[in-house]
Formats: structure tokens, C-alpha cells, sequence
């Protein structure tokens, strides 16, 4: 495979991993409506790899637009990141997700066995493990209850694509579920910037870091962990993005359906990433403890075992570079990509 499509290429994870695509010698087009990205994301991704991209501001609700991007530029590999994703959103516009990120899917998936396209990546979650019996989490784990609609269109993208692997045996598929990806590319120029309040904790932290919030609001201190605060799996941006140039790999050797966690099997709670960031920007970051937030985990890591067994992929990074790189990207960067104009959320007729 030479030439992938990145569907919501311009955002966080996937225009970090069009720069590892880039760097190991892939073609990439991209296809974004920008709704909550930015081209200039984009544009600084060709800057780090002195690589061109096509880019295609389309939405992949319009079947015949991406029909004709197809005809075009015939790309061998989609890797699918596109999707609204804030949680709080979902709750209040479920019609809008389920609408967007169902039809999304099915219609890329309709364009690519019409232009003769067989392999898919699809951006998943951790979240459709929902609240784990046990953890380390692994590949063979149950899903659990998902307490959003950002969540359950996940899980029911993964179904769907499961479905049409079983039914097209041309097909192939590769679904990664993400732990929880923060860092920035190491030169600074491309990172996390999300829109409004972040949802997440580490951009959260960063704009504190950085002077654009005043203080960290740390949701709940009573869980049964060590320092009462809930523990995630982070995994570094970079080798996120390394483990699709891996999937892609392992795909053309290993054709068929593929289910793989990608995240560094270490657990680590908000006081420790806090205090891991507080040592990379050397500044102390103020913080107040809030009730916890409904739906929300005590503890949540996966055993990564099997994508490094299978593709050979493993997380090489530690916490410390993974704040020491998200502070790079927010002091170089204190308003992200800058002003940008974004698509409306709605749904299209």
C-alpha cells in the first residue's frame, strides 16, 4: 500500500499520524470539513516532513463528493479518525452524533468497494470497554455499558465494520482502541487544540500551565486508588500515531479483522500526570477538587500485549515526555492554531 486516505486528518491524532505516514514514505490525502480542526494543521504537517498532502475540504455526509475524491486520487487505505467527539455534546445533540459518525462511516465504507478500495483503520476507543470488570483491560475483554452517545457510536462503528469483514472477505479491518492519547509532536508546531473548555485532562492542565485558565478542576479525590484520584492509561500522540503505520503493516501481511488496545499498560492518576507536568514546565499549577462527574471510572488500563505480539508495535514513551512535549506545543502555541472559522454541528439534509 503507497497512497491513504486520513479521513479528519487536520485534528489532533490525525495529523500526527500523517506526519509518521509522511516520514515513512506514504502518499496521504486527506479529506476534513474542519468543523472542529484546522487547516493549519495541516499545513504545518507538510512543513515538518517536507512532504505535500492532497487536501480535500469535504464533508463525508455528501456520498458524492468523496465518490469523486476516490475517482481521483484511488487511495489503497482509508484510516477513518473523523467523527464529532466531546462527550457533554453528545448528551445534549444525540440525533446529531449517531447521524453524523454512523453515516459517516457506512458511507466511506460504500465508496471504497465501489472504487476498489479493501482496508480500513478505524479510531476507537477505550471506551467501549465502558466500566472494566478487571483491569489491565484486554482485547478479549466485554464491552460495558457506555454512558453517552459518543461512546455507543463507537461501539456501533465497530460492529458495523465487523458485520461487513464477515460478510466481504475482501475486507479488511483493523480496529484500535485508544487509551488516552495527550503529548504533542516534538518540534512544537503541531499539538492538541481543542475547542472551547477542554474536555480532556492534560490540554486542561496545559492552559492552566500556559495562563489561559486559572485553575485545574480535579473531579472526585475519594476512589479507591492510591491517591483517591482516577487512573487512565496515557499514551504519547506519537506513538498513537506509529501504531496505525504499524496496523497498516501488519495488514497487508495478516489480511482480516483485527482488534488491538494502544496504550502503554501503565496506569497513572490525575495527581501524578499533575505533578509530571508541574515538573516539566517548572511551575507549580493550581488545582480544586469538584464532586465527581457522572459516568465517570475509578481506574481504566489495558494490557498491550497483543499489538506489539502481532505487529510489533509497542509505546516507547514515558510521562515525562509525553507533558514535557504537550508543554512545548502550548508555551510555543499559548492560543493553539490560532482563530479559526468551524463548521456548524447540524444535521444535513
Amino acid at each position: 500500500m503507497k497512497k491513504i486516505l486520513v479521513a479528519g486528518g487536520a485534528g489532533y491524532i490525525g495529523s500526527h499520524t500523517m506526519t509518521e505516514l509522511l516520514s515513512e514514505g506514504y502518499e496521504v490525502v486527506c479529506v476534513d470539513n474542519l468543523y472542529n480542526s484546522s487547516y493549519e494543521a495541516v499545513k504545518r504537517v507538510e512543513e515538518i516532513t517536507a512532504k505535500k498532502i492532497g487536501f480535500y475540504q469535504k464533508d463525508l455526509l455528501n456520498k458524492e463528493d468523496l465518490s469523486a475524491i476516490f475517482a481521483a486520487e484511488r487511495p489503497e487505505a482509508v484510516i477513518m479518525f473523523a467523527g464529532y467527539k466531546a462527550v457533554g455534546e453528545s448528551v445534549a445533540k444525540p440525533l446529531e452524533y449517531y447521524y453524523n459518525n454512523l453515516v459517516s462511516l457506512m458511507n466511506v465504507c460504500d465508496v471504497m468497494r465501489k472504487h476498489d478500495c479493501h482496508n480500513i483503520i478505524f479510531s476507537s476507543s477505550a471506551t467501549v470497554y465502558g466500566d472494566p470488570e478487571k483491569v489491565p483491560v484486554t482485547e478479549e475483554s466485554p464491552k460495558g455499558e457506555i454512558t453517552n452517545p459518543y461512546g455507543q457510536t463507537k461501539s456501533m462503528i465497530e460492529q458495523i465494520l465487523m458485520d461487513q469483514a464477515n460478510a466481504d472477505k475482501d475486507l479488511n479491518v483493523v480496529l484500535l482502541r485508544y487509551f488516552n492519547p495527550i503529548g504533542a509532536h516534538e518540534s512544537g508546531r503541531i499539538g492538541e487544540d481543542p475547542q472551547g473548555i477542554p474536555n480532556n485532562l492534560v490540554p486542561y492542565i496545559a492552559q492552566v500551565a500556559v495562563g489561559r485558565r486559572e485553575v485545574l478542576h480535579v473531579f472526585g479525590n475519594d476512589y479507591d486508588t492510591a491517591d483517591g484520584t482516577g487512573v487512565r492509561d496515557y499514551i504519547h500522540v506519537v506513538d498513537l500515531a506509529k501504531g496505525h503505520v504499524s496496523a497498516l503493516r501488519h495488514m497487508e501481511k495478516a489480511p482480516g479483522l483485527h482488534i488491538y488496545n494502544l496504550g502503554t499498560g501503565t496506569g497513572y492518576s490525575v495527581l501524578e500526570v499533575l505533578h509530571a507536568y508541574e515538573k516539566a514546565c517548572g511551575k507549580k499549577i493550581p488545582y480544586v477538587v469538584d464532586p465527581r462527574r457522572a459516568g465517570d471510572i475509578a481506574v481504566n488500563y489495558c494490557d498491550p500485549r497483543k499489538a506489539f505480539e502481532e505487529m510489533g508495535w509497542k509505546a516507547e514513551k514515558t510521562i515525562e515526555d509525553m507533558c514535557a512535549d504537550s508543554y512545548r506545543w502550548q508555551s510555543r502555541n499559548p492560543k493553539g492554531y490560532g482563530e479559526t472559522e468551524h463548521a456548524p454541528i447540524c444535521l444535513q439534509s
